[in-house]
């Protein structure tokens, strides 16, 4: 794999734990959020699906790509691997929460208001881990460049 597809496949997953932070930012913000502007009632937690993408080879296929003088593997393998966003979802699972709040304007005829299904804790958990793993995936960049820059450093 050349240092391409590496660069390619941190890529991906910066971008894809940079979007993974959007959507946590836009659950912490319409926490609160009775109505849609599609009027379908209150906001709806939502959730990132990832994919993982292969473009690894086996040991066959590199043979023969290598015997066939091609160094790259865009050909038998366009997709260097990494991740990508498979979907964003809307939480379905978890219920909406329910306030007694008969003065609301979005209060139901008992008196009951429809709030999201945003729970901070397990936000601020997936905020973390998606902070965590933009900062593995960064990690992996500088090393990658520490290890180009020695192997530019033997050929002086």
């Amino acid at each position: 794999m050349s240092f391409m597809n590496s660069i390619n496949i941190i890529g991906s997953g910066l971008t894809a734990q940079q979007l993974r932070l959007d959507i946590v930012a836009e659950n912490v913000t319409n926490s609160q959020t009775t109505r849609t502007e599609n009027g379908g009632g209150a906001y709806r937690r939502k959730l990132v699906v990832f994919e993982a993408l292969s473009g690894r080879d086996t040991f066959r296929a590199a043979l023969a790509r290598a015997s066939n003088g091609l160094i790259s593997n865009t050909e038998a393998a366009p997709v260097a691997g990494g991740v990508r966003v498979a979907e964003i979802v809307e939480d379905e699972d978890d219920p909406m929460k329910m306030v007694y709040d008969p003065s609301h304007p979005d209060a139901n005829e008992d008196g009951y208001v429809e709030l999201p299904n945003v729970d901070m804790v397990m936000e601020m958990a997936d905020a973390m881990a998606a902070t965590r793993a933009y900062a593995s995936n960064v990690t992996a960049f500088n090393t990658l460049k520490t290890v180009l820059s020695s192997g530019l450093e033997i050929g002086r």
